[in-house]
């Protein structure tokens, strides 16, 4: 357990966390939502420096990051904890248990191995992904400094809820991100994610005019977010404010955790959505969880030959050179496409 980073004492002991957008205000002995940061004794720390309860090498498309450096692999890891409450969580069993009270679990980790152990995977960069990496900040600050003076990439898969300070502390280290969008309601962030989504929002145009590559994901759930006129100011956001040549993941949800009365999304649903962003004039949409769909593939804007082809969560095919489309000469939005 080590002192935690971005926080102000105030008075009698309590502490003010100032990693993410919710801005706790702890009392002493008690920890914030996300159930990993501790104010003890009028002192802030961290439950999860140490302690990495999943890790992996993943192709970058898994992330999914399609217009990142594909057909490489990236070292994923993370803590338990989140500071999201997503009655829908794919991944609960990792990201709930602290805000339930839990102690964190996880197996010892530094930062310096976790960058060792990208290298001897020949992996080409690290992802901060599979809980929240907001919640864990001061191990991807360090391991992210570190993978750096490597020449390792850093990735953050994110609910995007950070607060301003944490991501001017990331600004400079974190190359690539895949932010979810989870919907454009705040009702759906408070009543479901159990956040707001006017931060998320203001977080998607700073990680752009920072520099970092984005992607967005939104995890299409029927009935809960999948309103058309929604969709389609969903989809106007992106283009106005983030660009049209920014990537759109449209995932297809399965039932989990609390939200398992809820039917899978249909093939369908996804294409009208798929639909709203061509009208707004996005240039990427992509179609997640449903195997050998067309929209797995990037065709160039342009002249709309396949340019990039997967299966499963692998590259398996390119047809670019100096990333440019090798039938016209586009030039495809991305990082080192090859």
């Amino acid at each position: 357990m080590i002192e935690a980073r971005l926080w102000k004492p105030l008075e009698d002991g309590r502490v003010h966390c100032r990693v993410c957008s919710h801005f706790c205000v702890i009392e002493s002995g008690n920890r914030g939502l996300c159930g990993v940061r501790l104010n003890r004794d009028g002192t802030l720390y961290t439950l999860v420096y140490d302690r990495v309860a999943s890790l992996g090498l993943d192709p970058v498309e898994k992330k999914p990051l399609y217009h990142y450096k594909p057909g490489t692999s990236t070292l994923s890891f993370a803590t338990q904890g989140c500071n999201f409450s997503c009655t829908f969580c794919q991944n609960a069993s990792l990201s709930q248990p602290p805000r339930e009270g839990a102690d964190p679990m996880g197996d010892p980790v530094t930062p310096e191995a976790l960058v060792q152990a990208a290298k001897r995977e020949g992996a080409q960069s690290i992802s901060y992904t599979y809980s929240e990496p907001t919640i864990f900040f001061e191990l991807m600050q360090d391991t992210a400094r570190l993978a750096h003076q490597e020449g390792l990439g850093n990735i953050m898969v994110s609910n995007g809820f950070q607060s301003p300070e944490c991501l001017k502390e990331l600004d400079g280290l974190i190359d690539a991100a895949n932010i979810d969008l989870k919907a454009f309601s705040e009702n759906f962030y408070r009543d479901i994610v159990g956040a707001k989504l006017k931060p998320v929002l203001r977080n998607l145009k700073t990680i752009k005019k920072m520099g970092w590559w984005l992607e967005v994901t939104t995890l299409l759930i029927p009935g809960k977010n999948d309103d058309p006129d929604e969709l389609r100011e969903l989809a106007k956001f992106i283009a106005n404010e983030l660009g049209t040549d920014t990537p759109w993941h449209l995932s297809r949800f399965h039932p989990q955790h609390r939200m398992r009365d809820v039917a899978m999304t249909s093939v369908s649903s996804l294409e009208t959505a798929v639909r709203f962003g061509r009208e707004a004039g996005l240039e990427y949409i992509y179609i997640g969880n449903v195997p050998g769909h067309d929209y797995t593939k990037t065709h160039c804007p342009a002249c709309g030959e396949l340019v990039l082809d997967r299966a499963g969560f692998g590259l398996s095919f390119s047809a670019l050179a100096n990333g440019c489309c090798a039938a016209c000469g586009r030039k495809i939005s991305g990082v080192d496409l090859g």
